[in-house]
């Protein structure tokens, strides 16, 4: 790998059996991703995101080709990933969601203290450090998701799709802060979204999926500067102008997906009658 490449993929695939038929959800996959760099994946329900993000986190395993991730750091933990749903304990508090973590990891109580301290202000919740999960919104939950993340100081930040069941207020606001946090870290990032939007506002790297079997169909840089302000750069005609692009690519890729699952549920009501 390159000095600066902090994950890099060749030739991946992955294939689910069963006992009457083989899924392939992941084909030649080719890929690097830059340290500090924000990727986003965006493409059709069904093409392999989550597969390909959960092969990369460790979670399972590709079935053909390999891919790489360079070690961390001063003893760091190599990854943390933010799921759609709530992922919090719900008989922990906010506090102790964040700390959980640096308190597996046996930090020093000060530094358990600062850091936690630290994200709860940057989220925004620490007037609700106390509190548990089941006193919360849907938007404060995955706030605690994003800072027991963050504090927990990971190389590399998984996240797949942690914003798709919040209203469009509250992931505006949610995008602002992470941005907000993520500058200061810089934290290599691999993000999955169905959002272009959410890709465009967020993305420093854009790769557009197939329909099944997910393919890399196209990488697309996002030119934007860092700082972003969410708002201010959404009124930019370039930012149009990107979104307009990314969708020209997706366009066709939806239509394939969706006529699959038309086939599929054609295929199965033929096979009962």
């Amino acid at each position: 790998m390159g000095s600066n490449v902090k994950i890099s993929v060749e030739h991946l695939g992955k294939k689910f059996e069963s006992r009457d038929k083989t899924v392939t959800a992941l084909d030649d996959i080719n890929l690097n991703i830059e340290k500090g760099q924000f990727f986003v994946i965006v493409g059709p329900s069904g093409c392999g995101k989550s597969t390909l993000l959960r092969i990369l986190a460790g979670l399972d395993e590709p079935t053909s080709g390999r891919f790489k991730i360079t070690e961390p750091e001063n003893g760091r933990p190599s990854n943390s990933m933010i799921f759609q749903g709530d992922s919090i304990f719900p008989w922990m508090t906010v506090w102790e969601n964040a700390a959980y973590g640096l308190t597996m990891r046996n930090a020093p109580k000060t530094e358990i203290k600062n850091t936690v301290g630290h994200y709860l202000d940057k989220t925004g919740l620490t007037q609700f450090a106390g509190a548990y999960p089941h006193q919360l919104s849907g938007g404060m939950r995955q706030r605690v998701s994003i800072a027991r993340a963050f504090a927990n100081d990971p190389d590399v930040m998984f996240m797949d799709e942690p914003f798709s069941a919040l209203d469009e207020q509250n992931k505006t606001l949610l995008h602002s802060e992470l941005l907000r946090i993520w500058d200061e870290t810089r934290k290599t990032v691999v993000f999955i979204t169905h959002s272009v939007d959410e890709a465009v506002t967020l993305g420093d790297k854009i790769m557009i999926m197939t329909a099944r079997p997910g393919k890399v169909k196209t990488l697309i840089d996002v030119p934007f500067e860092r700082p972003r302000d969410v708002l201010e750069l959404r009124h930019r005609p370039e930012y149009g102008e990107i979104v307009y692009d990314i969708w020209g690519h997706l366009k066709q890729e939806v239509q394939d997906s969706n006529a699959n699952e038309i086939r599929k549920v054609a295929a199965a009501t033929s096979a009962k009658g």
